[in-house]
């Protein structure tokens, strides 16, 4: 038995919240499904909470989600994209987000814990340099409350948010070397992973429906131009808490109105702006609103 299979047997063993560590093409999330595999064949109830907004695999990108694991085949592909929690962050990345981030993180942990005590895996985004990299890990670890910090990293890239978890947390922390059998991803094959999952989330059937203005979060300005918003995603909430998907905004010059593009067709309140703009093949650009609207 290799040191990652015997860490797996261990963490199942005493199952608890298990935070996951490491910069990109590290094996984080290679890790993270093994780790419930061995939960489900142990017979121990699951969660995975994948807060990579970017490139995750629990929920369509711009968001963080948790998803309940009971079976191996909630660990298939299109199943576990699938969220049974959703938190809308708005843009692909933590870096200009990190208070989105850390109150989706935090909210889905609380609803994890809720369904029940069992083995619950935190699978994290690749930003862990610099003061924004630690920063943002050291309020995860405030969030999640872990019990083990299970980190992969080359070299002693790591070290300083190891350091972090040792000295502010009770966690069991645990370093080791990216597997050798990790396969670098290029940022082009991550890109267009991305465009597919977003065209996967507004596939047809869509629903169409125009868009009040005063149910946006946050709210428009006075004199604000609706054409300015085209092409915006937005997080489509259910007054209670809760992300039900995404919707895609469109401006009709002709009509001079603003509509609604998403799968959802029911139980939507209200609408929270993001940072990502869709432009042509799916492809996601940045967007300040504060520039967009003239405020600050």
């Amino acid at each position: 038995m290799d040191k990652y299979e015997a860490l797996i047997e261990r963490i199942v063993s005493e199952p608890g919240t298990v935070l996951i560590l490491g910069g990109i093409d590290s094996g984080k999330t290679t890790f993270a499904h093994r780790l419930l595999e061995a939960s489900v064949a142990a017979g121990t109830g699951a969660a995975l909470l994948d807060t990579d907004g970017g490139q995750g695999t629990v929920g369509p990108p711009t968001t963080i989600g948790l998803k309940l694991i009971g079976s191996l085949d909630d660990l298939e592909p299109a199943n576990l994209a699938r969220a049974d929690g959703l938190y809308f962050v708005g843009w692909i990345s933590p870096q200009g987000h990190l208070l989105p981030w850390v109150a989706g993180t935090y909210k889905l942990m609380n609803r994890a814990i809720e369904a029940g005590p069992g083995l619950r895996v935190v699978d994290t985004t690749g930003l862990i340099a610099g003061v924004y990299g630690q920063v943002l890990k050291f309020h995860k670890l405030e969030s999640v409350r872990p019990d083990y910090v299970v980190g992969f990293q080359r070299g002693e890239e790591l070290e300083p948010l190891l350091g972090i978890a040792r000295r502010f947390t009770p966690a069991h922390v645990e370093s080791l070397p990216v597997h050798p059998a990790v396969v670098p991803v290029s940022a082009e094959d991550r890109a267009g992973r991305r465009r597919e999952r977003l065209s996967a989330c507004f596939a047809e059937p869509l629903h169409r429906w125009r868009a009040k203005p005063t149910v946006f979060m946050p709210s428009f300005p006075p004199g604000s131009e609706l054409v300015a918003l085209d092409g915006l995603i937005v997080g489509m909430e259910d007054g209670k808490g809760n992300c039900v998907g995404l919707g895609l905004l469109e401006y009709h010059e002709e009509e001079q109105v603003l509509r609604i593009l998403s799968s959802v067709s029911e139980g939507v309140r209200a609408l929270r702006l993001g940072s990502t703009r869709v432009g042509p093949g799916w492809a996601t650009s940045r967007v300040d609103l504060r520039q967009l609207f003239g405020t600050e």
